[in-house]
């Protein structure tokens, strides 16, 4: 019997720290494919974002079997059974807190998907006019109401003030555009007007950006809008590509 008992207890100690290592890899595949299936036109986003969430719980019970399976395999010949429980614990860990991270990043931005450094006069699309013909989100400014919630999430969106010539800031204007990996759409340089696509990486959601620059007694002034081509909340990506475009810029 006690014989029965040991060999149990061994077959255990082996495959819980396996199961659980298994479970944290297929929940990492899981939510990696969540986004890449939707860039890859495999499925709609919101699709994408119900794996997601399932990996995210996956990827819980997989922390909770490696734990598991690190308290019974603690004696150092045990140490296999222990490398792979920690990297279950981290791996499970790490996919469940992608997408709490988002929700907890939800819950604290506006829910807009339109940020502009000028709210009162925000610049205008025109080149990408067409390749927004299907998109969800129109591309005319939301008005006051969008600009208060902006205002109220997002103070430091203000336009860029260059001590340079209008040409030269349209110049380096475009070339940041460019480094930022941008899709230029529309660069002229009589209007003083950009128009650029960003594809995210993970998701591929397409966003759009417009940059103006407006000549000043002392240089130039920078004004960027960034817009979203699905989704009522952009969760903070629109204003994040703003600051490091500008950053970029200076």
């Amino acid at each position: 019997m006690d014989g029965h008992a040991q060999s149990g207890r061994a077959l255990i100690t082996t495959l819980l720290p396996a199961a659980g290592f298994a479970l944290a890899v297929l929940a990492g595949c899981a939510a990696a494919l969540a986004g890449f299936g939707h860039r890859w036109g495999w499925w709609h986003y919101r699709t994408g974002f119900a794996v997601l969430k399932g990996a995210a719980y996956l990827g819980i019970a997989a922390a909770m079997v490696s734990l598991a399976g690190l308290i019974i395999t603690r004696p150092p010949a045990l140490r296999l059974g222990a490398v792979l429980s920690l990297a279950g614990i981290l791996v499970g860990l790490l996919t469940a807190g992608i997408p709490w991270s988002w929700l907890r990043t939800v819950k604290q931005a506006p829910s807009i998907h339109d940020i502009s450094t000028d709210t009162e006069n925000p610049p205008t699309f025109v080149a990408v006019l067409p390749l927004r013909k299907n998109a969800a989100n129109p591309a005319e400014y939301g008005g006051p109401d969008i600009a208060a919630q902006q205002r109220k999430g997002y103070p430091d969106i203000v336009p860029l003030h260059l001590a340079v010539q209008p040409a030269r800031a349209f110049e380096q204007a475009v070339q940041a555009a460019r480094d930022m990996g941008w899709e230029i759409a529309n660069a002229s340089s009589d209007r003083l007007h950009i128009e650029a696509t960003d594809t995210t990486f993970w998701f591929g959601f397409k966003d759009d950006v417009v940059i103006r620059i407006t000549p000043e007694p002392d240089g130039s002034r920078v004004d960027v809008r960034s817009l979203s081509r699905v989704g009522k909340s952009d969760v903070g990506t629109n204003a994040k590509r703003i600051r490091a475009y500008l950053r970029k810029l200076k």
